[in-house]
């Protein structure tokens, strides 16, 4: 696992791009209250960066064409996607978030 960021960086429901790991992986954070959400930061349907977009109650919507994911789940839950983006692992330690992205969690 690899520290990401401190939980007082993420602000509720404001996605935060970050990378990590040997390869760089794009990750979005998504804070929702207490619990953290890491998502692939690339869209499945047109390789844009999910960070750029909005979150919501359904999910985090990427901005080009509105295909909307599953924070949990990292599911579509509209078109034009049709593949979900992988979710990884999340550990919160002593104030701050830890991310695998070796372990996908979907």
């Amino acid at each position: 696992m690899a520290r990401a960021c401190s939980l007082t960086e993420l602000d509720d429901r404001k996605p935060l791009a970050v990378e990590l790991g040997e390869e760089d992986t794009p990750v979005v954070l998504v804070r929702d209250g207490e619990q953290v959400h890491a998502l692939r930061d690339v869209c499945s349907h047109a390789e844009i960066s999910l960070s750029e977009g909005d979150v919501s109650k359904r999910g985090i919507e990427c901005w080009l064409h509105g295909s909307c994911f599953d924070l949990r789940t990292g599911a579509p839950s509209s078109p034009p996607a049709t593949e979900p983006v992988d979710v990884f692992a999340v550990e919160l330690r002593d104030g701050d978030v830890f991310v695998d992205v070796a372990v996908t969690t979907n």
